[in-house]
C-alpha cells in the first residue's frame, strides 16, 4: 500500500513539475513594468517585435521582478522572445504591428514546456544579457550575438573596402562553422537568416556558397530529424528551393523569350512608378500630419491619439489618470489650434 501511495505521489509530482517558468528582473525606473513573452514561428521575424507573436503578458513588481509560468508551450524546443519597452498602449499597437519598436529591449532564447529560465541583472545592471537555464540550448542566441559583436569590431578596425571584403569572406565561414558547432539546428537558422539576408553584404557570399556547399542540404536533414513538425523546417525547405530555382534561372537553365522579358520589365517599371508616386503622396501626408501635431503640446498630442481612436472623454481620463474636465480643456485647445469644430472634423483632418 505504501509503495502505491509513493508511486501516486511521484506521478503527481512529475505532472506538477511539467511546466515552464521564465523569470527575471527589469529596471522599473528605466522600463515600463509590462513584460511580454512571444513565440517566434517565422525565423525571418526574430529581429523586431510583432503583436501576432505575443502569447503572454505580465507586470513586474516594484523591484522589477517578473515571471511567466504555465504548461501551454510545446514539448519540443522552440524559439521564444521576452521583451520590454517604453511604448504607450497606443504606440504599441502601431509599433508591434510593423515589427519596429526602437525603444525596447529583447532576448531570444530556446526553450520547451518543462524548462526553467532565469534572467539576472548583469553587465552593470543591464537586462537580458545573461541566461541561467536547465536547457543547455537556451543561451545559443546570446553566444551567436557575442560572436557577431566580435565581427563588428573587426569591421570597424579599418574602414576600408579591402578590409570589408576580407572580413566578409572570413566571417561568413566563421559564423557558419560556429553555428554547426553548437549542435542545435535552431541556432543555425539564426545564423542562416543573417547570412542569407538579401540586404546584407554577405548575401553575395551566400549565393556563391549555395552553388557548391552541401552544408545547406545537411542543415535541412538536421531540421527534419530534430524538428519534423516545426514551422521552421518547412519554411527553410521552401526558401532553399526558391533560392536554388532563382540561381538556376540566373544561370540560363530556364529560358525566357525577349517578349516575355520586355513584358516583365514593363510591368516591373509600372509597379515601381506606382510605388514611387504612392510614397511621395504618403510622405507629403506624413509631413502635413507632423506639422499639425507640432502645434500641440505633448499632453495634447497624447489626448489627440485617443480622440482619433474614438475614445470618450471618460475613457481618456481613466487611461491618462486625468479628470474629465481636464480632458475637455485639452480637447478644446486641440480644436482651437487645429482650427476645427468637432471630433469628426479632427478625424477627417488626419485621415486625408
Amino acid at each position: 500500500m505504501r509503495i502505491k501511495i509513493l508511486l501516486v505521489f511521484l506521478a503527481i509530482s512529475s505532472v506538477c513539475k511539467a511546466q515552464y517558468s521564465f523569470s527575471g528582473y527589469t529596471n522599473p525606473e528605466e522600463w515600463d513594468r509590462s513584460v511580454y513573452l512571444s513565440i517566434v514561428e517565422d525565423y525571418r521575424k526574430m529581429s523586431g517585435v510583432y503583436s501576432e507573436q505575443i502569447i503572454a503578458k505580465t507586470v513586474a513588481d516594484s523591484t522589477g521582478y517578473f515571471e511567466f509560468k504555465g504548461n501551454i508551450l510545446d514539448n519540443e524546443n522552440r524559439i521564444y522572445r521576452i521583451h520590454v519597452d517604453r511604448c504607450s498602449d497606443i504606440q504599441q499597437e502601431i509599433n508591434h504591428f510593423n515589427g519596429h519598436c526602437s525603444d525596447s529591449e529583447a532576448l531570444l532564447f530556446i526553450a520547451k514546456n518543462t524548462d526553467s529560465l532565469k534572467l539576472p541583472f548583469s553587465f552593470e545592471d543591464q537586462v537580458f544579457c545573461q541566461i541561467e537555464s536547465n536547457n543547455p540550448k537556451a543561451s545559443a542566441f546570446i553566444k551567436i550575438d557575442s560572436l557577431k559583436n566580435d565581427m563588428r569590431f573587426a569591421y570597424g578596425e579599418f574602414r576600408s573596402e579591402a578590409n570589408r571584403k576580407l572580413n566578409n569572406k572570413k566571417w561568413f565561414k566563421t559564423l557558419q562553422n560556429f553555428g554547426e558547432s553548437l549542435d542545435e539546428p535552431l541556432a543555425e537558422l539564426y545564423i542562416y537568416t543573417y547570412l542569407s539576408d538579401r540586404s546584407s553584404d554577405l548575401h553575395s557570399y551566400y549565393v556563391e556558397d549555395l552553388k557548391r556547399n552541401n552544408y545547406y542540404d545537411n542543415l535541412k536533414l538536421r531540421l527534419q530529424n530534430t524538428y519534423p513538425n516545426a514551422t521552421y523546417t518547412k519554411q527553410y525547405i521552401n526558401e532553399l528551393e526558391a533560392d536554388r530555382y532563382m540561381l538556376a534561372a540566373a544561370n540560363g537553365k530556364y529560358a525566357y523569350n525577349n517578349w516575355s522579358f520586355l513584358l516583365y520589365a514593363f510591368l516591373g517599371l509600372s509597379v515601381l512608378t506606382n510605388i514611387y508616386f504612392f510614397y511621395q503622396s504618403w510622405k507629403r501626408n506624413s509631413s502635413k500630419i507632423e506639422e499639425l501635431k507640432s502645434k500641440l503640446s505633448k499632453q495634447e498630442q497624447v489626448v489627440l491619439e485617443h480622440l482619433l481612436l474614438d475614445k470618450t472623454n471618460k475613457d481618456i481620463a481613466e487611461a491618462l489618470f486625468l479628470s474629465v474636465s481636464t480632458v475637455k480643456t485639452h480637447t478644446n485647445n486641440i480644436y482651437k489650434k487645429l482650427n476645427v469644430q468637432s471630433r469628426d472634423d479632427t478625424k477627417s483632418l488626419f485621415n486625408k
